[in-house]
């Protein structure tokens, strides 16, 4: 095993390099698993990151996924939430969100179809409560030989609602009950061993293997 000397000069294990795992097949549950993993898809593939508003779906696309994938091509992110934050530094600042809500929308989609048709590459941000959205990237990257991939945060409602009042921003009661819902089937269907319609694998992740993700990489 490697070491590495502390300050006091005793020596301490190194790091535990993560656990490489993929590309994955139907089910993988890792809510109890490795502490430190790697998730590895092939090139040109798409992979989805689900969860509840507040959950760190967008922090964990920022942290782990790299900026090429093994062959030096680049990989899209898609995550509805850079595309708000950049139309909140062009409206006025007492606008509401839901006014603009739908541009951020129609703009998340354009940018998402653009991304499928590249032939890249693809991380894409997701709620879970609109499957559609999930069987139309799934058809997408099918008819371009790739496969599409589930990764879903199994982190609980009270936990999703203090990361929304830590970054400042919350979805109102309503949805997060439509949310919780669209998750709860999710989950509940993955469980079973149920692999969502048009998906080559889904992931499950808790906080603790979620903060654990060295990287989630592509080739």
């Amino acid at each position: 095993m490697r070491t590495r000397s502390t300050e006091a000069g005793r020596a301490e294990p190194a790091p535990r390099e993560p656990e490489a795992l993929g590309p994955p097949s139907g089910v993988v549950d890792l809510r109890g698993g490795p502490a430190r993993v790697e998730l590895r898809y092939p090139a040109g593939h798409l992979v989805i990151v689900s969860g509840l508003p507040g959950s760190g779906k967008s922090t964990l696309i920022r942290r782990v996924v790299p900026a090429l994938d093994g062959a030096g091509e680049v990989v899209w992110c898609v995550d509805s939430q850079d595309i708000r934050e950049r139309l909140e530094r062009c409206v006025p600042r007492r606008l509401p969100y839901g006014v603009y809500r739908p541009a951020v929308r129609v703009l998340h989609y354009a940018a998402l179809r653009r991304a499928l048709r590249s032939g890249a590459s693809v991380v894409v941000h997701d709620c879970g409560e609109r499957s559609w959205v999930r069987r139309w990237a799934a058809r997408a990257a099918r008819r371009r030989g790739a496969g599409a991939h589930l990764v879903v945060l199994d982190v609980d409602a009270r936990t999703a609602l203090v990361g929304q009042w830590a970054r400042g921003r919350g979805v109102s009661a309503y949805a997060f009950r439509r949310h919780r819902r669209a998750m709860g089937r999710l989950l509940a269907g993955a469980a079973a061993g149920e692999v969502p319609r048009g998906a080559a694998s889904v992931v499950l992740l808790s906080r603790r293997t979620a903060d654990g993700l060295g990287r989630l990489a592509f080739g």
